[in-house]
Order: C-alpha cells, then structure tokens, then sequence
C-alpha cells in the first residue's frame, strides 16, 4: 500500500458509512458481551432484515464507551443530523422495540414512537461524557475494531505515512519530547527519553515491545483498548520503531485477555495483507513487523525485566538493573517496552503536534489519562480525563457521586502498589508527583471508590494478600516482608494487635521499600502505609478491640468479640 492508497480507501469508506440513513454502534466488548451483547446484535439484524431495512441501516460492533454500569449501550447516529441518540440497558426485547417503534418509522417518513424506550435513553450532555477529552479513546465506540477500513477512515495510519515519508528518526523524538508524553504503565518515564536510548544503543536487532500484561485488581483500561482499537497502537508501535531503529515488535498480552489477543491478531494480519506491515512499509526502505505472545498471569511480569524473561521462555522474575532493557533486553538486543496506552497516544501527537499535547495537563504530567473508574459510583466505567483534573471531579462530576448512598470516604489510585486517599484530599489535581505526595501512585490508571462502609483495614488486607500471592520470591524484601507484613496486619485484624506491630508493620515496609528489586515489592507496602497515614483510627480501634457491649464492639466483631 503507498500513502496515496490511505487517502483512497479512507474516502471510500467514509463514503460507504454516508450511504447509510442510520447507524447503530453497539458496544461489543468483554463486559457488555458477558451481558448478552451479541444476542443484542443478532436482534438488531433479525429486525432489519424483517423490515427490509437492511441495507439502510448499518449495525457496528464497536469498542468500549465508557459507561459499563449501564451497558450494553448503543448509540445510533442519523446521516444528516449532528446529535446521536444513546441507549442504555439494551436488551434483546428492547433492541427490537428499538427498530420497530424509533428506527422503522423515521425509513418511512414518520415521527418515532418512544414509549417504553424513552426509559432507555441517556442524554449524551451529561458530565461523564462532557468532562472527558478522547485522545487515547477517539475511535472507542465510533469503529469495528476488526475492521482496519473503519480506521483508515478515522485518519489511521496517516500519522505513519507522515513519519516515514517526512520525517527523521530525531524530528519523530524530537515531536514526542515536545508533548511531555510518560510512560502509562505506571513509572512515568519520559517516553521520548526511552526511545533515545534504544536508539543510541548497540544492536543487530532492535525490539519495541507493548506492554499489555494489565494485573491491577479492578483495572481493564489496556484490555479495552486492544480490543476497541488495535490499529492505533501497531501504529504507535510502528512509529517507535521508526524513532529507535527497530524492525520487530512483540506485544505481550494476558492469556485471560483472549478477544484483546483475538482483535489484535486481526489487525497485524490486515496490516500486513494492506502492506502495513512488513518489507518496504508506504513503499519506504522500513521494514517493521510484529507478533503476539502471551503471558500466563502474572502480576509481577508487568516489570519490564520479568516480562523480557517470559518471553524469552523463562520464569517470569525481574534481574538487577542497570543494565536497562533499552541497552540489553530481549535476546540481549536494545528493547523499549511501552504500556498499551502510551502507544496508543502516539498517532495523535504525530498529527497534531508536541504542543498540541503538551497544551493539557500539568506542569511535568502532560496530556490525558484514562482510568478504569469502579467502586462505590453511579457512574462506573473506562474514562479518559485531562492530567490536573481534581480526584474530587473525577468522583463527583464524570463519576456521579456515591452510588451507595453512603458519603465517599477514600479512592484507592495505583492497585495494589497504589494508596488510600481521604476525601480531605480530594481537591488534589490528577499527576504522577501530586498522587506520590499523597503516598500514592498513577499507576496504569485503577481508581477505586469507597465508601464509610468499607474498612480500610481490609481493604489494605485484600491488596496486601494479592501482591504476597503475585511476588516471585526471588528477592528476600519482597518474599520475606511480604508474608510478615501480611501476619502482621491479620494479627492487627483480628483484634490481636498491639502498638508494637504497628511500628513493626513500619520497619518491615522500609525495609522492602529500599531493598527490593522491583516495583512490586517496594511498593507494596503502600496500601497499608497509607491506611496508617490517613485512617490509623480504624487501626486503632482493632488494637483497642475489647468484648463489645450489646451490637458488637466498635471493630465490627460480632457480640460477644471474637478476636479475643
């Protein structure tokens, strides 16, 4: 395929999409499929076909929205009109209603019959859609994923097409440097920066790897972006590629990902049957291609060195660094790792420039961040909001508030290496140094939301229990400190405690803190550190846990206590 063949099919499917009077995005993503999205799409068909309507209404099986606790959605876009209707909750039956009393009667010159759908509507002005700014999310919702022509028709591959055509390897690191784009997976390191690297690096072969190894409890905003748009990150990592000087690229993805790993797999054969990848990419002297390996859940492998290790075979267990995978990675060749998100904002800053990024967000955390917002919500989901964005905003206005009933007490950002964060602190603005001011991290983008029913003991348990569970145990800190923290905290729990194991809970996560080898182990302690810091009251309480008087004691045992 040569630059001009984009332009020529991209125009050819936009006007295909046109030719439509009607078009009916249906989310068709793991969450709305386990809620019977596809017999949703099925009905739909069924419908049409019944009304001999299906040449005028197209049906898309599309990526996520964003709203999943009120999914499966479906939007459905009229030629000719500039404001799309959303449909919340759709099942079978009203997907039909859906046809017969909104769709059929506007084919045929009339008004629609809202009726019983009028309950299905969601206004598209809300704030949770109002407050986001799409960049990594553009084509969620809006293109089939498994059909590389939607992309094309989204400005797909033009981003590629200017690189290699236009642009030197420095003029492409040079426009990245300008954005300010980090590392999405929870680092936060310079993008450009790790690209530099590789670049100046020694090496026959040069690897750039897509980190798509998401372990997070409560976190899918890397799943969903495989599977809603595939192309923009091979082009992402194409461009990389470029940049670094690399012809090979790997994406590691979890097993338990199996339509992310099924949509990706079509989009690198559809690529390399258009002439995307491969030989003489655009008719240009590059040659890139990639493939697809898988990882067998384990958390720890989402460090770089331990992801390189699985791939090459071995278990999965970080080593000491330096050296650092950009000087001696993969098969000890220079190999950069970027998070699915990170690449996935590269296209768009190809086109519209450094600046242009670097225009939102903070001071030193530029652009968007998409997070995966559960908990105790209204309005739960994938969102991509700007960085400088306050915690309280996101909660309140793109979340919803308490969906509960019960006020919000805390947000768990960071997953298991992550912190609690108390409401008092919910002005603080989105960025990776305000949230590790808090004792928090970023991280890959889980934000959880609690509320005064949830115990914070606990909660710093179940995180504490999954990192035990997920360390390798290579390293002593982390085996070793792990376990003993997690005693610790049981002992404390179960009303056993004393002050004394609180200052031991103390010495033992500095000690992994400063003595571990990777990221899961140091920052592991974090939940509970940061549950002493903002809640040591309902630590307090499991020290001071006594046999309660008639309704329990104030630990939440049962009459009489338990613990003791």
């Amino acid at each position: 395929m040569k630059p001009e063949e984009i332009t020529i099919k991209a125009q050819a499917r936009a006007a295909e999409q046109q030719a439509y009077a009607f078009r009916l995005f249906c989310c068709d993503s793991t969450g709305c499929i386990s809620s019977g999205a596809i017999s949703i799409q099925d009905a739909l068909n069924e419908e049409l076909a019944a009304a001999g309507a299906a040449e005028k209404v197209e049906v898309v099986p599309t990526g996520c929205m964003g709203l999943c606790s009120l999914g499966p959605l479906i939007r459905v876009s009229r030629q000719g009109t500039s404001e799309d209707v959303l449909f919340k909750e759709v099942t079978v039956d009203s997907a039909r209603t859906l046809i017969k009393d909104y769709i059929a009667p506007q084919l045929n010159g009339g008004v629609p019959e809202l009726g019983e759908l009028a309950k299905f509507i969601l206004p598209l002005d809300i704030p949770f859609f109002k407050k986001q700014i799409k960049i990594v999310l553009a084509n969620a919702g809006l293109v089939d994923p498994e059909r590389l022509d939607d992309y094309l028709a989204r400005d797909g591959y033009v981003a590629a097409s200017k690189v290699l055509t236009s642009m030197s390897p420095d003029q492409v690191l040079a426009e990245i440097r300008d954005s300010g784009l980090r590392g999405r997976g929870g680092a936060g390191f310079p993008t450009a920066t790790k690209w530099g690297i590789a670049r100046n690096a020694v090496g026959d072969n040069k690897i750039i790897i897509c980190n798509g190894d998401e372990g997070d409890p409560g976190a899918y905003m890397d799943r969903c972006v495989l599977e809603s748009d595939p192309h923009a990150v091979i082009e992402g990592m194409m461009i990389g590629a470029f940049a670094m000087g690399a012809n090979q690229g790997i994406f590691y993805i979890r097993a338990e990902y199996p339509l992310a790993v099924e949509r990706v797999e079509k989009a690198i054969k559809d690529a390399r049957k258009a002439g995307l990848l491969g030989k003489a990419i655009l008719g240009t002297s590059f040659n890139f291609d990639c493939e697809i390996r898988l990882g067998a859940g384990a958390f720890v492998c989402g460090e770089e060195t331990a992801l390189i290790a699985s791939i090459e075979g071995k278990r999965g267990t970080p080593r000491p660094r330096p050296p650092f995978p950009a000087i001696k990675g993969l098969w000890n060749q220079p190999t950069c790792i970027n998070n699915v998100e990170t690449l996935a904002n590269i296209a768009r800053i190809i086109i519209k420039g450094g600046k242009w990024y670097a225009s939102m967000g903070t001071e030193k955390s530029k652009g968007t961040k998409v997070f995966a917002l559960t908990g105790k919500l209204k309005n739960s989901g994938l969102v991509e909001v700007p960085m400088g964005m306050t915690l309280r905003e996101v909660v309140f206005d793109v979340g919803g508030g308490s969906g509960s009933g019960t006020p919000i007490k805390a947000i768990q950002t960071g997953g298991p290496s992550g912190g609690l964060i108390p409401a008092e602190h919910f002005d603080t603005p989105i960025s990776y140094e305000h949230l590790q001011q808090l004792g928090s991290i970023m991280g890959s983008g889980g934000l959880i939301v609690m509320d005064e029913d949830d115990s914070v003991v606990d909660i710093a348990r179940f995180y504490l229990d999954f990192t035990v569970d997920e360390s390798c145990g290579k390293c002593a800190p982390c085996r070793i400190g792990g376990k003993q923290l997690l005693l610790l905290l049981d002992k404390i729990r179960e009303g056993k405690g004393s002050e004394a194991d609180v200052t031991m809970i103390k010495r033992v996560a500095l000690a992994m803190q400063k003595g571990s080898l990777c990221g899961l182990g140091q920052t592991a302690p974090n939940p509970v550190l940061s549950g002493l810091r903002y809640f040591r009251e309902e630590f307090d309480e499991r020290l001071n846990c006594k046999d309660g008087a008639k309704g329990g004691c104030s630990c939440g045992h049962d009459s009489p206590c338990k613990a003791n």
